[in-house]
């Protein structure tokens, strides 16, 4: 029996060829012609003035984390808002930093922040915001940035899962202090793995290219660059001797979370496809919503409402049973070739990372209710209609009870 992935690799002999093309260049594997013209394609298309290209969407998000510590002056135990529904690595460095997170509860529509409670939770320890558009659907974007104008906040957007979306007409990840995305396989387009960060200020750029890069001390040469700026051995900097090289001198406990060219070339050749996969999100999602809207037992399913001024580019096709009936309709979608999720960590607080540390939250009650009764099908670019109408089939026979 054929499976239906919830999510998967899409490429193609373009892609192929790229990759051959970098291979007959004879460029560096780590930087070079590629890897630049990819940033420089990926902040057009974002519209922001800045995009690094890194290893992974995890380190993205820990990159933008660390230029927000450094640039806001934030110290163990300063707390930062976020929801609990979501992938760990969105939450992961808030952590790792030593501060704390405030946990949010969503909205059981949206599946996104419940921005009326943000309020709530606010205390003068807090200092910023870190949030990911759920599952391709965009956060209420100008309702958060309010609040973070209101209280001297940064916001940090992860937009893993939503590569592509819009808000009031404008792309998500050009509205936040700092954005990230991810290339994963599952994403809008993908390199084999690999991420971004992206920003609009020219002091978190630097500050973003010291982390990214072993935290080098503001040196503008990238790598296999040598002496841009003419000083390389004629500066003094710290306790080292003077005129030590610049490109060995590090400002700060940076790391190496570059990506590389080739990775950079399969970036390009995927990037010109994006309204092509764009589209075909689109088509697959409406489709499969349709066929449900329409359905005899519509009403024993919740679908996902997208915010009134978004246009989403859906990462997947959520569903949120009756309570109780999530496993068995998990079971029986599965027996009938059609691959599942559920939705990331679920309630992150409950899992055993949390169960010794620190954090404040929200009552949680509609996380709790999406750990336990959400699942999600694939409605990404590598299926179409035909896929589709699987999926309607096996979802009718479990509620029709036509097995």
């Amino acid at each position: 029996m054929r499976t239906i992935p919830s999510t998967g690799k899409v490429y193609n002999e373009t892609d192929k060829m790229a990759i051959q093309e970098w291979l007959d260049s004879g460029e560096e594997m780590t930087y070079g012609s590629y890897y630049k013209k990819f940033e420089e394609e990926l902040s057009k298309y974002i519209g922001v003035r800045h995009a690094f290209f890194v290893n992974s969407g995890s380190s993205a998000n820990l990159i933008a984390f660390a230029t927000m510590y450094e640039k806001y002056g934030l110290r163990p135990g300063d707390e930062i808002i976020t929801v609990a529904a979501t992938f760990p690595t969105t939450v992961s460095p808030i952590v790792q930093y030593g501060c704390t997170p405030v946990f949010v509860d969503i909205d059981i529509d949206t599946l996104n922040i419940n921005v009326g409670k943000m309020e709530e939770l606010y205390s003068p320890n807090v200092k910023g915001i870190i949030l990911a558009h759920a599952l391709g659907n965009p956060f209420e974007l100008d309702k958060v940035l309010d609040f973070c104008i209101d209280h001297n906040l940064f916001l940090i957007e992860d937009c893993a899962d939503a590569f592509g979306s819009k808000y009031q007409g404008i792309n998500v990840g050009s509205f936040g202090d700092i954005s990230t995305t991810s290339f994963y396989p599952a994403h809008g387009i993908n390199t084999g793995g690999g991420g971004a960060v992206f920003t609009n200020n020219d002091d978190t750029a630097k500050l973003i290219h010291s982390y990214r890069n072993w935290g080098r001390d503001s040196c503008i040469c990238e790598p296999n660059q040598n002496n841009i700026c003419g000083k390389r051995f004629n500066g003094k900097h710290g306790d080292l001797p003077y005129g030590y090289d610049h490109k060995m001198v590090f400002g700060r406990f940076g790391y190496n979370l570059m990506a590389t060219n080739p990775q950079a070339a399969l970036g390009l050749s995927q990037l010109k496809r994006i309204c092509a996969f764009i589209s075909q999100r689109k088509l697959n999602f409406n489709y499969l919503k349709s066929r449900i809207l329409n359905s005899s037992w519509k009403d024993k399913v919740k679908l996902i409402a997208w915010e009134e001024k978004a246009d989403p580019v859906p990462f997947c096709f959520p569903i949120l049973c009756e309570l109780g009936t999530r496993d068995r309709l998990n079971k029986h979608l599965l027996s009938h070739g059609v691959d599942t999720r559920y939705y990331f960590a679920g309630n992150i607080t409950r899992q055993p990372m949390f169960e010794y540390t620190t954090y404040f939250r929200d009552e949680l009650i509609n996380t709790d209710r999406v750990m336990n009764d959400l699942l999600y099908v694939g409605c990404y670019h590598g299926l179409n209609v035909i896929d589709m109408e699987i999926i309607f089939h096996a979802l009718d026979s479990f509620y029709t009870g036509e097995i």
